[in-house]
C-alpha cells in the first residue's frame, strides 16, 4: 500500500510553515486561506521548494532528509497544477505524453480518446482538468498532488466535474494531497481534513469531525460557520447567557464561562419578518446586507451572520438588501469555543 509521510519546516515570506502529516491510500485536503502555505507543502513534496529541516517520504523511499534531497525529476510525483498548466500549441496525446509520460490507456480511461488530437483551447474545462490529470498520472506516481482542481472551473460544471474526480481518486487508491480554499469541495474529496492557517496545522479530521467539534474559531469559520465573538454566564435553568460584542445576547445549551466564540451553521439559521411563535431560544434583529442563490438554496448576508435558507422561504419573504428581519436559532444549535 503507497504511503506518504512529512514532516518538514519550510521557511516563507510571513511565518515558517511546520507541518507533521502522515497518508495511506486515501485523499487528504488542506484548506485553509490564501498565503496560508498549503501549495509550498506541495511544492515541497514534490521537490520545488526545499525544506529548512525535516523528512519526506514516500512508500519507504526518503526524498529528503539531512543529507539526501532526491531531484524533483527522480520524485514518483504526479502534479495537477492551479491552472492546469497545458501547453497550448500541443494536442491532448503530446500533453500527456510529454517529458516520457506514457499513455497506458489514460485517454480511454478518463474519456479523452475522441480529442486525442485536439488543442487545450478546443477543450472545455473539465476536459482540461481531466488532461492535466492524464498528464499526472502518465508519470505512474507514486503519490498525486492537486493544486486547487476545481478553481478554473465554472460553477455550471463545478458539481459535476467534482463528483467525476471523486470516484476517480477511489479509483486510484493514491497517496493524494490536495489543495483547497472551499470546504465543500474537500468535504466531497478527501477522506480527512486539515486546515493549515499561519503555517501551522489548527485541526485534522473528517468533514463531519470538522463540523461537530471545530477545534478553534479558524476552523469553524472554514467549515462554513458564522463565528460570533460574546462574554458567557451560567443562567440558574444550567443554559449559558452569551453577550455578544456586536450587540444582543443569546443562549446555547453548551457550557462556558468568560470570552468565547459562538458558532452557528447558516443552515441552523432561519428568517422572518416578526419574531416566530417558535421553539428557538435566540432571535435576534437583523439587516439584509446581499442575497444570493445556489440552486434551490439560498444564502442571505445579514451584518452579523450569515444564513442559508430554501428558495421557497426566500421568496415567501421577499429578502432583498436593506431589509430588517429577525434571526432566529436554537440553543442546541449554538456551539461555544473558548477564545484564547
Amino acid at each position: 500500500m503507497g504511503s506518504l509521510r512529512l514532516d518538514l519546516t519550510v521557511p516563507t515570506r510571513g511565518f515558517d510553515l511546520e507541518l507533521a502529516l502522515e497518508l495511506g491510500a486515501e485523499t487528504v485536503a488542506l484548506v485553509g486561506p490564501s498565503g496560508a502555505g498549503k501549495t509550498t507543502v506541495l511544492r515541497a513534496v514534490a521537490g520545488l521548494v526545499r525544506p529548512a529541516r525535516g523528512t519526506i517520504e514516500c512508500g519507504g523511499e526518503t526524498w529528503f532528509a539531512a543529507g539526501v534531497d532526491v531531484r524533483p525529476e527522480d520524485r514518483a510525483v504526479g502534479y495537477v497544477f492551479q491552472e492546469y498548466a497545458l501547453f497550448p500549441h500541443l494536442s491532448v496525446e503530446q500533453n500527456v505524453t510529454f517529458a516520457g509520460g506514457r499513455l497506458d490507456g489514460l485517454l480511454d480511461r478518463l474519456r479523452l480518446a475522441h480529442l486525442a488530437n485536439a488543442k487545450p483551447r478546443e477543450l472545455s474545462g473539465g476536459e482540461r482538468q481531466r488532461v492535466a490529470l492524464a498528464r499526472a498520472l502518465a508519470r505512474r506516481p507514486r503519490v498525486l498532488l492537486l493544486d486547487e482542481p476545481m478553481s478554473a472551473l465554472d460553477p455550471h460544471t463545478r458539481g459535476a466535474v467534482r463528483a467525476e474526480l471523486h470516484d476517480l481518486l477511489r479509483e486510484l487508491g493514491l497517496p493524494t494531497l490536495l489543495v483547497t480554499h472551499d470546504f465543500e469541495d474537500a468535504a466531497v474529496l478527501a477522506d480527512r481534513i486539515g486546515v493549515l492557517a499561519d503555517g501551522r496545522l489548527h485541526q485534522l479530521g473528517t468533514a463531519d469531525d470538522l463540523l461537530a467539534t471545530p477545534a478553534d474559531d479558524v476552523v469553524a469559520s472554514f467549515a462554513g460557520a458564522n463565528v460570533l465573538p460574546g462574554v458567557a454566564a451560567p443562567t440558574p435553568d444550567g443554559l449559558t447567557t452569551i453577550r455578544l460584542d456586536a450587540g444582543g445576547t443569546i443562549f446555547s445549551t453548551a457550557r462556558a464561562v468568560g470570552a468565547v466564540d459562538v458558532v452557528v451553521y447558516p443552515w441552523d439559521v432561519s428568517l422572518g419578518l416578526t419574531a416566530p411563535d417558535d421553539s428557538a431560544l435566540n432571535h435576534l434583529a437583523d439587516e439584509i446586507v446581499s442575497v444570493g442563490r445556489l440552486g434551490n438554496r439560498v444564502r442571505v448576508r445579514l451584518r452579523t451572520l450569515t444564513a442559508e435558507i430554501t428558495a421557497a422561504s426566500a421568496e415567501r419573504l421577499t429578502l432583498q438588501p436593506g431589509r430588517r428581519v429577525i434571526v432566529g436559532f436554537k440553543a442546541t444549535a449554538t456551539r461555544l469555543l473558548p477564545r484564547a
